[in-house]
């Protein structure tokens, strides 16, 4: 069985069985595991024993049989175990990754689907909004891509947005990528997002601490994100807005000890209000992957050096997109800047659209993408 090198079925059943024990959650027991050590000395311990870590509910329900119910999920996991490529690693496994492992709130049980040997390794968390724009996406994928190509692992939760853009960077260099889900390990979602959930299975590594079968429950995806942190030695923020679940990552990276970096950008832009309120905060602002590196040197890693964004020939070509600059800008505005009929303006913007230089903006608002 490919369960674990240093776990049987038994001993794996008993703790798919202890997490599946109503009234336990993950604090529950990791009480139970430092009070009597591992699960099957927890089953054996009995009633009066078990009252002493946990209410009387709690003991009850781990001094009976498994139920049905219990009894299905641990055969499901374990005919999941068997495929390919599929591991449950438990806390006391010695693949359990040490950088996870030393946070305050450790997954009894990590559902891995992939490379396993990616869990060790030196790993980057990208995240920012679900929204994102056509901006931010290319900037999750570059500075991905250019992280992953100096042997950095890209860390993110397979969202739509920044997440997906970053997942893409990821598998484009050696680091590679996790995808630390909010659903049981057996599920993708977004559903949009299954082909790059199989390019991830292949070439990097998917990580639930979620049974298998749990559907996209709103809470549990904040709840993952200290899995992402806590895999990752930093937390690079692209978007987010001044609410976004991105800043509980970054907040949580913070209390664990981690860097947080932010990419800044338009005043006018919701999505750099939550960047903008952690810079304020302490956290370093980049504008180029280089700036990362130069900050976290991989030791023995050579870091290939990454160009800073360069300023592209199209701005010297077009002047249009010198008086546009770097902000949102209406239409009419530009009209007033450059001189023009808004009629061969907007023949000019769809030019530079369609080129993928600009992006329209509701309220007829345009802006530069490079």
């Amino acid at each position: 069985m490919a369960v674990a090198e240093n776990l049987n079925a038994a001993e794996l059943a008993a703790w798919i069985r202890l997490e599946q024990t109503p009234g336990v959650g993950q604090e529950t027991a990791r009480k139970l595991l430092a009070a009597f050590g591992l699960p099957e000395q927890i089953f054996a311990a009995g009633f009066a024993a078990l009252r002493s870590v946990v209410p009387d509910r709690i003991a009850a329900a781990l001094d009976q049989p498994a139920s049905a119910q219990i009894q299905a999920q641990i055969a499901k996991t374990l005919a999941w175990c068997e495929q390919e490529g599929n591991r449950a690693l438990t806390l006391a496994d010695a693949c359990y990754p040490k950088s996870l492992l030393n946070t305050p709130d450790p997954p009894v049980i990590l559902y891995v689907k992939g490379r396993v040997a990616l869990l060790e390794a030196s790993a980057m968390a990208v995240v920012g909004s679900r929204n994102a724009t056509a901006q931010g996406v290319d900037n999750a994928e570059k500075f991905s891509a250019a992280l992953s190509q100096a042997g950095w692992t890209i860390v993110s939760g397979l969202a739509a947005g920044i997440d997906a853009a970053a997942h893409q960077g990821g598998l484009r260099g050696p680091g590679s990528t996790i995808a630390v889900i909010g659903t049981g390990a057996d599920i993708v979602y977004p559903a949009r997002n299954r082909a790059l959930a199989h390019l991830i299975a292949d070439g990097g590594c998917i990580v639930s601490e979620y049974p298998l079968g749990m559907p996209a429950i709103a809470a549990n995806f904040p709840r993952r994100n200290r899995i992402i942190s806590g895999l990752a030695k930093g937390v690079l923020v692209v978007e987010a807005a001044a609410q976004s679940g991105s800043l509980i990552t970054a907040r949580m990276a913070a209390e664990q000890g981690r860097e947080v970096f932010a990419i800044p950008g338009s005043i006018h832009s919701p999505l750099a209000k939550g960047c903008h309120l952690l810079i304020k905060q302490g956290a370093k602002l980049v504008e180029s992957a280089q700036d990362i590196l130069d900050e976290l040197p991989l030791g023995a890693v050579q870091p290939a050096r990454v160009s800073r964004p360069h300023t592209m020939p199209d701005e010297v070509q077009d002047p249009l997109l010198a008086l546009m600059g770097y902000d949102p800008v209406h239409i009419d505005a530009l009209a007033l800047r450059s001189g023009h009929d808004v009629a061969v303006l907007n023949a000019q913007l769809l030019h530079l659209e369609l080129d993928g230089v600009i992006e329209q903006l509701p309220g007829a608002n345009y802006r530069r993408i490079a």
